[in-house]
């Protein structure tokens, strides 16, 4: 694969265990792996030397949940202003016109923005099979980050539970229990790399107490323990969802999940909003992680995940940007940046995160989250997937007393200088190395227009 030296970083944030920095280092890089991390700088020989003077190198950012389908369907009209439920209802009728496609296209377009926003791995929440043409979405996501050269944990979504079962999701997305089970063992035996440095490792997803069946959770729990897998889904991420569990099952979400063998150090859950002291403790003694996704709750106006208190108890934490209908963007650094203001209006002075608080669970909580000990710092023997920011520009001008917090504090939306993904370089000087941007957002705004005209063409 080749070596890459990173020369003179102005700032190198490691995310360690010790959370070091090192001002003015280098880092060397041979095949898909660090090999060397120096404050002083290295003369070897290599094959790509990148000039590191003004930059903050950072680890790859890690995403933890993301819905990659919907970067087809942001700034809808009809859901700008509608919560969870109704948001869900009104764009079902719109992802019914998915196709194979389009699930590429816009996996490409997610994944795109996410490495222009410093982030090397991204997980994927994708639940929605079409009963026409949808057997082949999740190879199809797949082929769209081999092609990106993007590291990716999909997650083989499901939904059981139609509108005549008392779900949300219209009847012809919806899949049996036997049909999802069958295509997750397909998938796992098709993708699922468990080797140290694996570009592709695959989890099992259902979407949600209100879309699957009590047996499906019971059952996808058990393969994947038997396969060895990390599981994901869901949970409390409203009151509407509180209320739901409540009259379904008679308990609120946590305790319905607790029912059905769904904790434990090998799942993590999306929002976790509306958590109270004992369902807090309970994912930290069993080890459970949340992904937290402020702009999105912020969006659908779900409430404040209560992450200062998770993170007090030791509970992993990462962060996720949700998917792309309700956030509208899958911007990580974006992501950082709201997830440390957004607590500021709830926790009391002395329980706000700091700027390298929040990086530090976008790096080191969601390599955790995902069961991964190879990712999410600059370590020697670490996968090569680094960033490079260039803060020599505008609107990090005056804030260099503290480079770190820079990104953070004061981060306007640019894109990263460089994104190196398992030693290979992915983006440079700002752009996409190996896309053809104009084509693909060209394609992406017509398989979206096709979608919205169909379902308006044919709503009563």
């Amino acid at each position: 694969m080749g070596t890459i030296l990173i020369k003179n970083a102005l700032l190198i944030a490691t995310c360690n265990d010790r959370r070091e920095k090192i001002p003015h280092g280098s880092i060397y890089i041979s095949d898909q792996q660090i090999t060397e991390v120096s404050a002083v700088d290295i003369s070897r020989p290599a094959d790509v030397v990148l000039d590191g003077r003004g930059k903050l190198a950072l680890p790859g950012l890690i995403n933890t949940h993301h819905h990659l389908y919907q970067t087809l369907t942001r700034n809808i009209p009809e859901v700008q202003n509608a919560s969870l439920f109704t948001w869900l209802v009104g764009l079902y009728e719109i992802w019914r016109e998915l196709t194979a496609e389009g699930v590429f296209i816009s996996a490409q377009v997610g994944m795109s923005e996410l490495l222009l926003s410093g982030c090397t791995t991204t997980t994927d929440h994708l639940y929605l099979f079409p009963r026409v043409g949808g057997a082949q979405f999740i190879d199809e996501e797949i082929r769209a980050a081999r092609e990106l050269g993007m590291r990716f944990q999909p997650t083989r979504g499901s939904m059981s539970r139609g509108r005549r079962d008392g779900g949300l999701p219209p009847d012809d997305v919806v899949q049996t229990e036997s049909e999802i089970l069958q295509d997750c063992r397909r998938v796992v035996k098709a993708y699922h790399d468990p080797a140290r440095f694996s570009m592709c490792r695959v989890s099992l997803a259902p979407c949600s107490p209100f879309s699957v069946t009590t047996d499906l959770m019971r059952q996808t729990i058990e393969m994947a323990r038997r396969e060895g897998l990390h599981v994901h889904t869901h949970l409390a991420e409203t009151l509407d969802e509180e209320a739901y569990c409540l009259k379904i099952y008679g308990c609120r979400p946590v305790e319905y999940l607790n029912s059905v063998g769904w904790l434990g150090s090998d799942v993590w859950l999306a929002h976790c909003v509306h958590l109270n002291e004992d369902e807090i403790k309970l994912f930290a003694d069993t080890g459970t992680a949340v992904a937290h996704c402020p702009t999105s709750n912020m969006r659908l106006g779900s409430g404040i995940a209560p992450v200062p208190q998770m993170l007090d108890h030791g509970i992993t934490v990462g962060l996720g940007v949700d998917g792309s209908a309700s956030n509208d963007a899958s911007n990580m650094l974006a992501e950082v940046r709201q997830g440390l203001l957004v607590h500021r209006l709830q926790a009391p002075v002395e329980k706000w995160l700091a700027a390298e608080d929040l990086l530090w669970l976008a790096t080191r909580g969601g390599a955790r989250a995902l069961g991964r000990d190879d990712i999410g710092s600059i370590e020697v023997g670490k996968a090569a997937d680094i960033v490079l920011i260039d803060l020599e520009q505008i609107n990090y001008a005056g804030a260099l007393s503290d480079p770190l917090a820079a990104v953070v504090f004061s981060q306007s939306f640019n894109h990263v200088d460089t994104a190196i993904v398992n030693g290979k370089i992915r983006v440079q000087y700002g752009r996409l190395v190996n896309v053809d941007a104009t084509a693909l957002i060209r394609r992406a705004n017509e398989i979206s227009q096709t979608m919205i005209e169909t379902r308006y063409a044919r709503k009563p």
